[in-house]
């Protein structure tokens, strides 16, 4: 539901209570993709370890065809730019019950789109320094996708994820259960302000929260596909690592190799790797 415009919070509120059941129907009947462009990336960003930028004077090899890539689906305890906060454990029931999932490029149902559908999903909860987001307090679980990603399925993407293009990514997902958070002690507002309680302390991005004061918090979702995306509503999504499985580095054969030629394929058979944070 499009919210009208208001005249204060207070206002919105009422609005909000009155049509809560709607706004709650609507939410969980749509499939709701994290990828509105609400925030900028944070200045203190980090991006330690072994970057694109690094490995200029590493020749990768031309047959390599098949990558792994570790990314960050989606992260807990930030409210995004639908006024959603997931909460911890949110991706449970729906990782217990499903079986295969896809990563996608941008949300895009078909087939040329896909860029890979083997994949091991997981979850990991660490602090936002950990992962590489020192201004966001506290921890967040992460939900992880780590998947092979092969040349001949989406080249485009295979050749963005080997450069260390892919910055952020958006989970497409369908809500279960949800509940209003309220920050009013008028006795109209008690279960919202009970919410707002016993959600709030969890929330990394408390400045959102200043003017409007109410969010929704998400605590059941099914997962439907992950993406990569350019800009998503919950930017704390970055690529963790892309490597070359051993098994597709070939072994050196040639004894009569030229010291240069051989400095050069010992290069090749080095295993790519890109951090993108430090001590994941």
């Amino acid at each position: 539901m499009k919210l009208p415009k208001f005249n204060d919070k207070s206002e919105k509120w009422a609005f909000l209570k009155k049509n809560k059941d709607l706004i709650i129907a609507e939410k969980k009947a749509a499939t709701k993709y994290a990828d509105c462009i609400a925030y900028s990336m944070p200045t203190e960003y980090k991006k330690d370890g072994v970057t694109k930028a690094m490995m200029d004077d590493i020749d990768m090899p031309d047959e390599v065809e098949v990558i792994t890539a570790k990314v960050v689906i989606n992260t807990t305890n930030i409210v995004d730019s639908h006024d959603d906060c997931h909460i911890q454990g949110i991706w449970k029931k729906s990782l217990n019950e499903t079986k295969s999932f896809y990563l996608l490029q941008e949300h895009r149902m078909a087939f040329d789109k896909v860029i890979s559908d083997t994949i091991i999903a997981s979850t990991k909860k660490m602090t936002w320094d950990k992962l590489g987001f020192p201004n966001l307090q506290g921890d967040t679980e992460a939900l992880i996708f780590e998947a092979e990603i092969s040349k001949d399925r989406n080249e485009f993407m295979f050749n963005q994820y080997i450069n260390g293009w892919v910055k952020e990514h958006s989970v497409g997902m369908r809500y279960i259960n949800l509940y209003l958070c309220i920050n009013s002690t008028s006795k109209q507002f008690m279960e919202e302000k009970a919410n707002w309680d016993k959600y709030y302390p969890m929330v990394a991005n408390k400045d959102y929260l200043k003017e409007d004061e109410y969010f929704w918090a998400v605590t059941e979702a099914k997962i439907i596909e992950g993406s990569a995306v350019l800009k998503g509503s919950n930017y704390a999504t970055p690529t963790m690592s892309v490597t070359i499985p051993k098994e597709n580095i070939e072994p050196l054969n040639d004894t009569q190799q030229s010291v240069a030629d051989l400095s050069l394929q010992k290069q090749k058979q080095k295993q790519f790797f890109i951090n993108l944070t430090k001590n994941i």
